[in-house]
């Protein structure tokens, strides 16, 4: 395995991920720094690399490496849409992988578990199917945040309602007249209705600002 500048803490918890598991490493670890708090990670399967940009939290670039190790270990699996079929990152069989290794590589997998919601909230549902330790916890802490979110703040109209009108913003599909980026069932609904789709922009302003 080509490690670069990697830490030899990554290059170790490479490996053994990947000899716990049975599987080759991956060809090439690429490790770079950056002048931030959160870490970013990518998997190529096609290049047999991982590739991590590390920022200042030392914990969070643990994180990111193991989740990218899931991201190797897993199965790919997608959904099928027609005679399309797309791929799906983070659904049930990548988070059996990971939630494991949080469990078994991180010294604090609740904490561990946190870290993935904030970056995939989906994260805690599928933890929960998983029956993860620690996961109902997390999930009262984030209902209580979301409430205490709205108590502190106030909706209004930003553009009323209209039709949606598709547009490209670079790889991104938008509503032409508000700007709202389209994605998921939101852009299939679009497409499919065209004109007669329409939708409301809104906003969420502090209640201090919005009294």
């Amino acid at each position: 395995m080509k490690v670069g500048s990697a830490p030899a803490w990554a290059v170790a918890l490479a490996i053994s991920v990947c000899q716990e598991a049975g599987v080759d490493p991956p060809a090439v670890l690429r490790w770079r720094r950056a002048r931030r708090e959160l870490s970013t990670g990518l998997t190529r399967r096609a290049a047999a690399s991982i590739a991590v940009t590390a920022g200042r939290d030392s914990d969070d670039a643990r994180h990111t490496l193991l989740h990218e190790l899931a991201h190797w270990l897993a199965p790919e699996s997608g959904k099928r849409h027609g005679r399309r079929r797309h791929a799906v990152h983070h659904g049930r069989e990548f988070y059996a992988v990971a939630l494991d290794l949080f469990t078994r590589f991180d010294p604090d997998p609740v904490v561990a578990l946190r870290l993935e919601a904030m970056r995939y909230p989906s994260a805690l549902r599928h933890a929960q199917a998983l029956s993860v330790p620690g996961v109902e916890a997390l999930l009262h802490e984030r209902r209580m945040a979301a409430a205490a979110r709205l108590r502190r703040a106030t909706w209004r109209v930003l553009i009323p309602e209209h039709r949606v009108a598709l547009a490209r913003d670079g790889r991104w599909y938008v509503c032409a007249t508000c700007g709202r980026r389209l994605v998921g069932r939101s852009l299939l609904r679009a497409a499919r209705r065209g004109s007669r789709d329409r939708h409301t922009l809104w906003t969420r302003e502090p209640a201090e600002a919005a009294g």
